[in-house]
């Protein structure tokens, strides 16, 4: 019987061609309800890799992640076609105010223990090297060096699913909506995916790959999953400034700003309490003039002339536990694998989920990476996996 992927974004089709890299002929068949990946996470996001992560597991995430996109033409190439997904290693810069200093820095040990090319700037460096900011109540910075940076993660979706597609998976263009059953000993166990045309697909394994809606997909198994869908606005900006070597930056006020093409792209989280789940994917445009342009002003003097020339908006994929990565299986079905809650972290932790999830299943335990500390196990023992550098 199949392996049968539920959602064909990114992480689906990761595993999809891990699945069938590591074992050819293995029958992948992923269910993904959108071809046109209209609603897709994977096609909305800013696609982005960093190392500065404050957990030992997301760092060697991010390791793992960043020799995989360098290498994509390689591994991605299919049918005399090199795929190109337009890696820049920028970097991302994180800003601290004092307040902040002393997490910044504990981070950047963590980071460095793992092989992060990362460097601490203090206000005259980064003033040397970034005349265009402000620092008025900065006290320290943290650049990536190498290994951090931006691409296009449309493009990254397509190499993989093509190469996928290539080695054998079958993609059906439907939507799963439930679940056949059996229990054994008061553990659960999927038979098979019932999808909204009417056809049962048998299964050796079910694979949630759902995105904002896992949720959904687990409830299906009478498991709760706190993962829902936040929406998130990217803008589209313009200005006559000039930003020599400008990296990925995260402001202190919690704003990113980034290049893309001649202008920028930038973003912002909004409070907690007006942070609704699966609020309509239309773009703030408020926020704009109300909340980013003045504090991206402030911090560089040259956006006085910002122009925002468009926006767009898609959903993190939010683990409200805990914002990191809910990865494995669970206790209470024995088949079903759970690839959910990256909480905007998708596409840069795709390569190393997909490659895991197709050790789990296929060797029964991971090899390369162990992914444990991502597991289910933790939510209900309460143990959060707590991540300071959430954006």
């Amino acid at each position: 019987m199949p392996i049968v992927i539920i959602g064909g974004g990114v992480i689906g089709s990761a595993i999809a061609y891990e699945l069938t890299r590591q074992q050819p002929g293995c029958e992948v068949v992923v269910v993904e309800r959108d071809p046109t990946y209209a609603r897709a996470s994977s096609a909305l996001s800013a696609s982005s890799i960093r190392q500065q992560f404050s957990t030992d597991i997301n760092v060697q995430i991010s390791a793992y992640g960043i020799g995989f996109l360098r290498d994509v033409g390689t591994l991605l190439a299919c049918n005399g076609d090199v795929p190109g997904i337009g890696l820049h290693e920028g970097g991302y810069l994180y800003l601290a105010t004092a307040a902040g200093e002393a997490t910044l820095r504990d981070n950047h040990g963590l980071q460095l223990r793992h092989g992060a090319d990362v460097a601490l700037l203090d206000t005259a460096q980064l003033s040397e090297r970034f005349p265009w900011l402000a620092l008025q109540d900065v006290a320290l910075g943290s650049l990536g060096l190498s290994g951090e940076g931006w691409f296009d993660g449309y493009l990254l979706l397509t190499a993989l699913r093509k190469k996928a597609q290539s080695q054998g998976v079958r993609y059906i263009a439907d939507e799963a909506v439930g679940f056949a059953m059996a229990a054994s000993d008061g553990v659960q166990h999927v038979t098979a995916v019932q999808l909204q045309s009417g056809a049962s697909l048998p299964c050796s394994h079910a694979v949630n790959a759902g995105g904002p809606w896992a949720a959904a997909i687990a409830g299906w198994a009478g498991i709760a999953l706190p993962v829902v869908g936040k929406r998130r606005t990217v803008f589209h900006l313009s200005s006559p400034a000039r930003l020599p070597r400008c990296p990925l930056l995260i402001d202190t006020s919690g704003i990113w700003l980034r290049p893309e093409g001649q202008g920028f792209i930038a973003g912002f989280a909004p409070p907690a309490d007006q942070d609704e789940d699966f609020a309509p994917l239309e773009p703030e445009y408020h926020a704009f003039e109300e909340h980013v342009w003045p504090l991206l002003a402030e911090r560089i003097p040259g956006f006085e002339a910002l122009r925002m020339q468009g926006a767009w908006a898609g959903y993190y994929e939010m683990n409200t536990f805990d914002h990191n990565a809910i990865v494995g299986l669970s206790p209470a079905c024995d088949n079903l694998v759970f690839a959910n809650g990256f909480s905007g972290h998708g596409l840069q932790q795709c390569p190393a989920v997909g490659r895991g999830v197709a050790e789990l299943l296929l060797t029964g335990g991971y090899q390369i990476l162990d992914l444990s500390p991502l597991s289910i196990t933790r939510i209900a023992e309460n143990r959060p996996l707590l991540e300071k550098n959430v954006i």
